[in-house]
């Protein structure tokens, strides 16, 4: 970390701190809320969580390293210094933001509803052929997560890409306050979180909370393709960068051809410059996170070989379109999240294999009063894609299979059988739902055929 002291964290947040005047001065190594990464020098959180509050691990942490703790009540016999605030959730914001504030380096702030993090990925990997690029590990994309991941960032960081997620309104001004994004990077304006946003022109409004927030002279990078993104014609008087597959687009592509497990092969267009790229993933959208992150590049100067060169380092992470060959059938784990714009761009990346083609799909939570409805059409375009099976599962799946003539199940363990029985060897076979359904359950299932 760059040098951040006791005595700038206590400011920084507004928090009382209490302990020896001269230790104000120590400057820590690290920020942890889990007491088991602790190491010499952390400043520990301490949170109150449902099940488990940190609160209870202060002198655990102390022992094992920790200078200094956040915390909203006094620890009973305290060894080191403590700050005490009202809230530790909002103190590691305001820290955060302060971190921020110690780099003058291009940070790019990554949202949308549908690839975020998969853009996220393609830009890490373009930007790192030129800088030092830190990036959001995992799913820390929230309010706690992105504070956390500016105060993992190094102190030799040289760029930043930061995804963030919302779910309601104000969620987004938030983290941008914090982020302060020289580059806002927009993917889709998709159906989700709707029963707060309510609808399309919502989820356009909560995304771009983040133009508010961003530092003086940020550059704004729109996906053209987006209906709602494209009526975006100015931003705090500078006109976005639309990238997307529509030749209209200043970024856009052309000779589209996928290969499946073979990559996309595709030439980069903008500029009277054109970029012949193979891209290492399976789903024909990764063109458009591809362009996305090669405008990104062009704007902090990288050349052409680098842009190249990055995009074809590109690695998909966790449970998002990644393929497992089992020897008898192809599994696309893509069951990390889902809405139906993405469930929609997955059953597209599944009709580009050969042979037998599976879907195995749960409930999309958070679609708000039409659910029901955003079920049904699902499954109506899985049958108009010509799927070949389609297994629903999840109260709300229900109205997926009647979409697509499908065959439904209430839970994964009373569809474990017909999985068994349905699924051949040859097929791929696609996996997805919302996270809260445990689908990673039914790709266990599939590995054991």
């Amino acid at each position: 970390m760059k040098n951040f002291t006791l005595e700038e964290i206590a400011s920084a947040c507004g928090g009382k701190y209490v302990g020896d005047k001269a230790l104000s001065q120590s400057t820590i190594t690290s920020v942890e809320r889990d007491s088991r990464q602790i190491k010499e020098g952390s400043l520990f959180l301490a949170i109150k969580g449902e099940r488990v509050d940190g609160h209870d691990f202060i002198e655990k942490c102390y022992d094992a390293g920790a200078i200094c703790a956040i915390c909203e009540t006094a620890p009973k016999n305290p060894t080191k210094p403590y700050i005490l605030v009202d809230s530790t959730l909002e103190a590691v914001k305001l820290i955060a933001k302060e971190y921020r504030n110690k780099f003058d380096i291009p940070v790019v702030g990554i949202s949308g509803s549908v690839g975020k993090t998969s853009t996220k990925e393609m830009l890490y990997a373009v930007l790192s052929q030129k800088y030092k690029t830190h990036k959001t590990q995992g799913n820390l994309n929230n309010e706690l997560g992105v504070p956390l991941t500016l105060l993992s960032m190094p102190e030799d960081a040289e760029c930043a890409v930061i995804e963030m997620g919302i779910s309601d309104f104000g969620e987004m001004s938030r983290l941008s306050k914090m982020v302060q994004p020289t580059i806002c990077v927009l993917t889709i304006i998709g159906e989700c979180h709707l029963e707060n946003l309510g609808d399309r022109d919502g989820v356009l409004k909560a995304k771009t909370e983040m133009f508010e927030f961003a530092s003086e002279n940020a550059d704004y990078i729109l996906n053209g393709d987006d209906d709602k993104l494209f009526a975006v014609d100015n931003v705090r008087g500078k006109k976005p960068i639309f990238f997307g597959f529509a030749t209209d687009n200043e970024y856009h592509a052309e000779d589209i051809e996928n290969n499946g497990e073979g990559g996309i092969d595709c030439t980069l267009c903008f500029d009277n410059t054109r970029l012949p790229v193979t891209i290492p993933a399976i789903g024909s959208y990764m063109v458009s996170n591809a362009l996305a992150a090669v405008a990104a590049g062009r704007l902090l100067g990288l050349s052409d070989e680098q842009l190249i060169a990055g995009v074809q380092s590109y690695k998909t992470v966790g449970s998002r379109a990644n393929v497992i060959n089992t020897g008898k059938i192809r599994i696309i784990d893509d069951c990390y999240n889902a809405n139906p714009t993405s469930v929609k761009a997955s059953l597209d990346t599944l009709m580009n294999f050969n042979g037998r083609k599976v879907a195995i799909l749960g409930d999309m939570k958070e679609l708000g009063a039409n659910e029901l409805a955003f079920h049904k059409e699902t499954g109506n375009y899985a049958k108009q894609k010509g799927v070949d099976l389609v297994i629903a599962i999840g109260p709300l799946a229900k109205e997926l299979a009647k979409g697509a003539n499908g065959i439904w199940y209430d839970t994964i363990g009373n569809a474990e059988k017909m999985i068994r029985t349905l699924v051949h060897n040859g097929d791929t076979v696609l996996v997805k739902a919302s996270h809260s359904m445990n689908f990673e359950e039914v790709v266990k299932i599939l590995k054991e055929l």
